[in-house]
């Protein structure tokens, strides 16, 4: 599933697994969110609820360009440098190319949105 995300004038295209979060975190969109800094390894921002991840492994190591859930803090975790392994990190899907406007110190407000 393809979904854009928004910064500005700024359009990143990112393609969602086929996975029971990565659906579930789709009926969610369209999202407005600010995104915050977290130790300038990823941008993060409160999503509420922790997504459907049973068919999730119990732990993932991110790369760079990964859109994932951090389940125990329910937040919306996008990485802008790769990161170890963590226990309740969930993959939701990756950018398709550049994310510069994610690479940016401090907030970025996106909004998050099904592609046509």
């Amino acid at each position: 599933m393809k979904i854009n995300v928004i910064a500005g004038d700024v359009v990143m295209p990112a393609t969602l697994d086929n996975s029971a979060a990565a659906r579930d975190f789709a009926s969610l969109l369209p999202l407005e969110l600010t995104l915050t800094d977290y130790h300038g390894t990823e941008k993060v921002a409160d999503l509420n609820r922790t997504l459907d991840a049973l068919d999730a492994p119990d732990s993932y190591k991110p790369a760079a360009g990964d859109i994932t859930q951090y389940a125990p803090w329910q937040n919306l975790a996008i990485f802008i440098k790769p990161f170890s392994a963590a226990r309740g990190l969930v993959r939701l899907g990756a950018f398709d190319g550049d994310y510069l406007a994610l690479k940016t110190p401090g907030n970025v407000a996106v909004r998050i949105e099904l592609a046509d």
